[in-house]
């Protein structure tokens, strides 16, 4: 029954065989490049150099990191072919054959999405509400574009939104607070000439 949803969704999602111009321009940029969004809010939390960004920061990160790591155990145990690989619908991304489920692009920007938005952390927030709409737009671009199955986006969804939820439970946060301070400390000390010249805040 999954699965007749999943090919049924996936056929109604998957771009057509003659796609060109600025729908497939567009299809690829979203694929490949919004992920950098992930990397681009977690530096300018930090950057910006006061204790409850970073701590924020720090949490999103972890929570992308422990989903993308079940997320490979999922992939090792249990083999999910893409499409290309079923020689289903039609493929415009280059990928490697590798398990399909769950998406890690999806995984990566969903868990720091959910992580942000859901923060009391005004700058947080707003980054987590602008990354929200364009995380879904990831996942409806790499089933498009065929690398990747609808089950693929909701099985990276529930593997995020578990994790963003352990972000803000108690012991989460009382160890991202413990480990902010060394966290600081090599960073100061990695990045001492740029701090003490003034290009980046301490």
């Amino acid at each position: 029954m999954i699965e007749h949803v999943n090919l049924i969704l996936f056929s109604v999602l998957n771009a057509h065989a003659g796609l060109t111009g600025w729908q497939l321009l567009g299809a690829m940029f979203a694929a490949e490049w919004l992920i950098f969004l992930v990397p681009f809010s977690l530096v300018l939390l930090w950057a910006s150099g006061t204790g409850p960004r970073r701590e924020v920061a720090l949490r999103a990160f972890l929570a992308a990191a422990c989903a993308l790591t079940v997320n490979a155990m999922i992939g090792h145990l249990w083999y999910s072919p893409r499409p290309f690989v079923a020689e289903i619908g039609h493929t415009f991304l280059l990928h490697a054959p590798d398990s399909s489920f769950p998406s890690d692009h999806a995984t990566s920007i969903f868990s720091v999405a959910l992580v942000l938005a859901f923060s009391r952390v005004p700058l947080a927030r707003s980054l987590g509400l602008v990354m929200l709409p364009l995380s879904l737009i990831v996942a409806w671009s790499r089933v498009y574009l065929g690398v990747h199955w609808p089950k693929d986006m909701i099985g990276a969804l529930l593997v995020s939104g578990g994790f963003a939820l352990l972000a803000y439970t108690p012991v989460a946060q009382a160890a991202c607070a413990r480990a902010l301070p060394a966290l600081e400390l090599v960073y100061h000390r990695l990045l001492a000439l740029p701090i003490g010249r003034g290009w980046l805040r301490p």
